[in-house]
């Protein structure tokens, strides 16, 4: 049986062009892109590491904002050349790419920040694809050990797995298929995008140490001064609070951010 990383693999190899064309202009996507650049704010001059970063579309914000280069990782070569195939217009001396399991070390990967050396750490839903609680620790270890000291982090995870607004895929994305994962703790599930060109589908998992809200594993990494990006910072959301109520109700889609303390 194919291994949890083998699976999201080849989901993603099956979808990477469609997460380039199609997904941007889903709600879903523009509702996420808009807070990401609020959290985010003006970047001059900072030092990036993404990652889970796919195809770059985060990374690529944060150039725009005036970052100095980001280093993307991500487990899929499928998502990576998408990326690289869209993201000539802004140098290939600012964007790099690398392919690893950002669950595992990455201390055999040439990132330019180094340990401790990286301004800014994004992790954009790649903790909703953790195979395992010791798959998820793995992941802030590593947000945490490249994350210099006053650094911030910024992250997309989900919410609710069961919220009505998954269920109804009102604003372009739908879960299915739940499980639960053994033991307890998370539940499996598949996502998708049926509207998409050619249709999303994806594994993924939800983890209640996240999806309740709380901040342990940031704390456990030294990241704290944890928030929120407000919803109503999106533009998409103050235009039409009305079609936004029921995702409002119970989110599926959470924009954190927070600081590295010093001294840890």
């Amino acid at each position: 049986m194919p291994s949890h990383t083998e699976k999201l693999k080849a989901d993603y190899a099956a979808h990477a062009r469609a997460y380039n064309d199609s997904y941007p202009s889903f709600p879903n996507a523009i509702l996420e892109s808009q807070l990401v650049v609020s959290a985010l704010g003006p970047c001059p001059g900072l030092t990036v590491l993404d990652l889970g970063g796919g195809n770059g579309a985060r990374a690529l914000q944060a150039l725009d904002l005036g970052a100095a280069f980001v280093d993307v990782v991500d487990l899929s070569p499928a998502m990576l050349l998408a990326g690289q195939q869209t993201a000539t217009h802004h140098g290939s001396d600012r964007v790099a790419w690398h392919e690893a399991d950002v669950s595992q070390p990455l201390t055999h990967l040439p990132l330019r920040g180094g340990e401790g050396g990286y301004d800014l750490v994004m992790a954009n839903w790649v903790l909703d694809h953790a195979g395992s609680l010791a798959e998820l620790e793995g992941m802030w270890r590593n947000i945490g050990l490249y994350l210099a000291p006053g650094g911030r982090f910024i992250g997309v995870r989900g919410g609710d797995p069961y919220a009505a607004c998954t269920a109804e895929g009102k604003y372009g994305m739908r879960y299915k298929d739940w499980r639960d994962v053994p033991g307890g703790g998370g539940v499996f599930f598949r996502y998708e995008v049926a509207c998409a060109d050619p249709p999303i589908d994806v594994a993924a998992s939800s983890w209640e140490v996240m999806y309740s809200g709380s901040t342990e594993m940031m704390e456990k990494v030294g990241i704290g001064e944890v928030e929120t990006e407000p919803y109503e910072n999106a533009e998409i959301v103050r235009g039409d609070a009305g079609f936004w109520k029921l995702f409002l109700e119970n989110p599926s889609m959470v924009v954190m951010k927070g600081r590295k303390l010093v001294g840890e």
